[in-house]
């Protein structure tokens, strides 16, 4: 089984490993029932999925009913203003069939503008903290994309004490200078208040090129069962974070063997020579 750990404050046990529901957007049900099976077999007890991941809650919604109280269960919400949040987060609940979520994080907050509509009074944290006083939702969270996203994090966090976030953080990513600064900055303040670190992209190679896309991931993804060993055990030699696994279903099975072998991260050597031999390069600029 999946080593777990305390999910920041929440008081919530996770596995390290989270599954990263964005994998079932344009699956049928019985293609996502067969991947619930994987996860059982693995021990996941964390599911993380959004409003704006096609059918993924939808998909879900079954689990829930066969598995009752087996998962911490979160969505999110691309809505900026409290109107429109609220109204996402119904259409959330009724998809999934629960009164309530486990963790409810506003999605892909790193637009200047946005962040700051999503956080001033009137947007969708104030929707957030209305569900959580009703017992909608029990924690808040945070995500991003991009090169500055530990940045904005960390400006978020001075905004508000949110319960986690969500980020890149891979090997490569790792390697830009700022990005690693933010990122080491935010998890140092993220340990100090007991916030949840979530990463993503852990098995990300480089950006699609035009007419490529053969993974219903957004970027193109390291598919090798070494090279996927590699990029996993990275990220998970990194004490207090949370790997979120992949977007694609076949992929999977690949990520969570991974993790269930995770002994001790590989030194930086290691990476290097993974990053030449598979002419790895950042997804974002």
């Amino acid at each position: 089984m999946i080593p777990k750990a305390e999910f920041g404050r929440t008081g919530h046990k996770s596995t390290r490993v989270i599954f990263g529901a964005a994998a079932l957007g344009s699956v049928s049900q019985k293609v996502a029932d067969q991947t619930l099976e994987v996860l059982l077999r693995h021990g996941i007890n964390h599911i993380d999925t959004a409003a704006s991941y096609g059918d993924s809650e939808l998909r879900i919604a079954p689990w829930l009913r066969r598995e009752p109280g087996r998962f911490f269960l979160a969505t999110k919400t691309d809505r900026r203003d409290e109107k429109g949040a609220r109204e996402q987060l119904q259409r959330s609940l009724d998809r999934l069939g629960v009164d309530h979520v486990d963790l409810w994080q506003l999605h892909s907050l790193a637009d200047p503008i946005e962040w700051d509509q999503a956080l001033s009074p009137g947007g969708a944290l104030d929707a957030a903290r209305l569900a959580k006083e009703e017992g909608l939702i029990k924690a808040i969270g945070v995500t991003g994309h991009g090169t500055q996203i530990a940045a904005t994090h960390r400006r978020s966090l001075d905004r508000f004490d949110f319960d986690s976030v969500l980020l890149p953080y891979n090997f490569i990513t790792s390697q830009n200078d700022y990005y690693r600064q933010n990122f080491d900055a935010l998890a140092e303040t993220s340990e100090q208040r007991g916030t949840a670190i979530q990463t993503i992209k852990s098995i990300a190679l480089r950006p699609w090129m035009e007419n490529e896309h053969t993974r219903t991931t957004w970027y193109q993804p390291l598919e090798s069962p070494d090279d996927i060993d590699l990029a996993v055990w990275w990220v998970l030699g990194r004490r207090g974070v949370f790997l979120n696994s992949v977007g694609d279903v076949d992929l999977l099975p690949l990520v969570l063997d991974a993790a269930e072998r995770f002994k001790e991260a590989p030194d930086s050597a290691t990476m290097q020579t993974l990053v030449e031999r598979t002419d790895s390069i950042p997804i974002f600029v």
